[in-house]
């Protein structure tokens, strides 16, 4: 994948109890999942780090083929190195085992300084001409929601002018680029100025932008935390939604007091309704990656080959409502 600015670095690290994981078992159903697929035309994806496993590109396809995923995270660091033979093998590779592309996030910090973004600016074509011969074609990343230095008007141009740039550069190599607004009223709050962490904000930033391949890296947990609704989804088409996380949310918090990085495996607590979300994007068409990122302690304590099977089994029950 291109190396994902990570969220944990700017928030607070939270601990979860291990009741999420218990009892995950490996996902073999595999005559089950190929006739659940003709009712929909999203994949469930598998992103290894985003569940605690450390994986190359080849030990993720391996993962994601054993344990019953259809597409998996691109890693663009590595594919932008991978010789035209080497490349070749994989894509063979992939299509033996019935795996495809999801989407790889950002390498590009703009978020920070002037300097820090023109570094990745400058990495970025690179990068980008990796995944577009591999054959992805989806990129997200996701936005702080507050500032202590910016007002949210100032944050909102200068976002407006640094990710068009970024859009330019990715539209240039056919790939799709994609937006999180993070919920939380614990994260927007906790600095001085609140940014971006609604839909209806995300859509205001992305017109701004004004560039074709640009939409929403959409999140069941800021969705929920955002005070959004199944008519919220309705006001998406497939082409606005670029990957999708789905995640749940622990019991027993009001709304308002729910952290960022204390979440559930999707269909853990029924806390969020992961069913309609689901149901949702199935009813507009939506036909891209949907993977987990918890930010699950429990689950990254786990045993690389368990971690994958408890997300595997998570996936595989939140799924049943469409399949």
């Amino acid at each position: 994948m291109i190396s994902e600015i990570n969220r944990r670095s700017f928030l607070s690290k939270s601990i979860i109890t291990a009741a999420t994981v218990a009892g995950a078992s490996v996902w073999t159903s595999r005559p089950i999942l190929a006739a659940a697929k003709k009712k929909r035309a999203m994949t469930i994806d598998l992103v290894c780090g985003a569940i605690g496993v450390r994986a190359n590109q080849k030990q993720a396809i391996a993962y994601a083929h054993a344990h019953g995923f259809e597409s998996v995270q691109p890693a663009a660091n590595e594919l932008a190195g991978f010789s035209k033979q080497e490349l070749s093998e994989l894509q063979a590779e992939m299509k033996e085992k019935g795996i495809v592309w999801g989407a790889s996030g950002l390498s590009v910090d703009f978020r920070k300084d002037e300097q820090a973004f023109q570094k990745g600016l400058k990495t970025l074509p690179k990068l980008a001409a990796g995944l577009q011969r591999a054959g992805a074609t989806r990129v997200g990343t996701w936005l702080m929601p507050n500032s202590d230095e910016l007002t949210y008007v100032r944050n909102f141009r200068q976002h407006a002018s640094r990710l068009r740039s970024i859009a330019g550069v990715l539209g240039d190599h056919g790939l799709r680029f994609g937006l999180e607004y993070v919920g939380p009223k614990t994260s927007w709050t906790a600095k001085k100025h609140s940014f971006v962490h609604s839909m209806a904000e995300g859509k205001d930033l992305i017109a701004e932008i004004n560039q074709p391949n640009m939409g929403f890296v959409l999140d069941s947990w800021h969705w929920y935390t955002a005070g959004e609704t199944v008519e919220d989804l309705k006001t998406l088409t497939n082409k606005d939604i670029v990957a999708v996380d789905l995640n749940d949310a622990p019991a027993g918090i009001a709304i308002d007091e729910q952290m960022d990085l204390v979440r559930e495996l999707p269909a853990a607590t029924g806390v969020i309704d992961v069913s309609a979300f689901l149901k949702t994007l199935n009813e507009i068409g939506y036909d891209g990656p949907v993977r987990a990122e918890p930010f699950n302690a429990a689950l990254r304590k786990l045993a690389p080959e368990k971690a994958v099977a408890a997300t595997a089994t998570a996936m595989k029950k939140a799924f049943q409502a469409i399949n």
